[in-house]
């Protein structure tokens, strides 16, 4: 029996498109906890399949071998042609010696270039507790206090994104906060990583917030889960998206 496989962990076909892959994940740990063990598999899943790159080496290694050539008999006494005595060019050794130190050379600068486990772990490290501190403000508002809630959020914001949350803060909050009087405080339960990097990080966030308004006074929690896209910019690390 042959070991499942990432479409099998989130229950998809092989040709099933980014967006089929991206909702049957977002459906699957939709009513987990972090600490399931079968969040920490769904997200590994989603990472490879939902990356072309990964999803194309994944896919190759999951084709079947090609089946190995049957041996060569030779008769007795006959020395096989592949096992006659050749001359090696002396051009073919320098062409080859060439490219062991292309190779040599490559392979030292792909491990002076690219970041240690070391550093990813420590960046990740970092995007997560500064996503866990942008989320409550960029969730939350106060009807008599627009202009505050709008300053404590777009502080935790890269360019792009501020200009994404102002137009819905324009839109929608500000102009119907002030006449029912909403007051909308997040609160956050937990954090967990979906993918890690040294620039860019996807944390997963539970949030619960709590709504009250002029004609509902007693509060109302509401969960939800979001997805928020971490980007270092300057040596800071702001939102660059949120998917709620």
């Amino acid at each position: 029996m042959s070991a499942p496989t990432w479409y099998d962990v989130l229950d998809v076909s092989p040709a099933a498109s980014a967006e089929e892959i991206r909702a049957a994940w977002r459906a699957a740990i939709a009513d987990l906890d972090p600490t399931d063990r079968r969040f920490g598999a769904l997200n590994q899943a989603a990472e490879v399949l939902l990356d072309p790159e990964r999803r194309a080496a994944y896919d190759a290694e999951l084709a079947p071998a090609e089946p190995e050539p049957e041996p060569e008999v030779s008769s007795p006494g006959v020395q096989p042609l592949g096992e006659r005595r050749r001359v090696v060019p002396a051009w073919l050794l320098i062409a080859l010696a060439a490219a062991v130190l292309i190779v040599a050379g490559v392979a030292t600068y792909v491990y002076v270039t690219e970041p240690s486990d070391h550093s990813v772990e420590d960046a990740t490290s970092a995007a997560q507790s500064a996503a866990e501190r942008a989320v409550v403000p960029i969730l939350s508002y106060d009807a008599k206090h627009l202009d505050e809630s709008r300053a404590a959020a777009e502080q935790y914001l890269t360019g792009d994104y501020r200009k994404q949350y102002d137009q819905l803060f324009d839109g929608i909050i500000k102009e119907n906060a002030p006449s029912t009087g909403t007051v909308l405080k997040a609160d956050l339960v937990r954090s967990s990583i979906v993918r890690a990097g040294e620039d860019r990080v996807q944390v997963y966030a539970l949030v619960n917030q709590t709504r009250t308004n002029d004609k509902v006074k007693t509060p109302q929690v509401y969960k939800n889960w979001v997805t928020i896209t971490m980007e270092k910019v300057g040596g800071d690390w702001l939102v660059s998206g949120m998917d709620t």
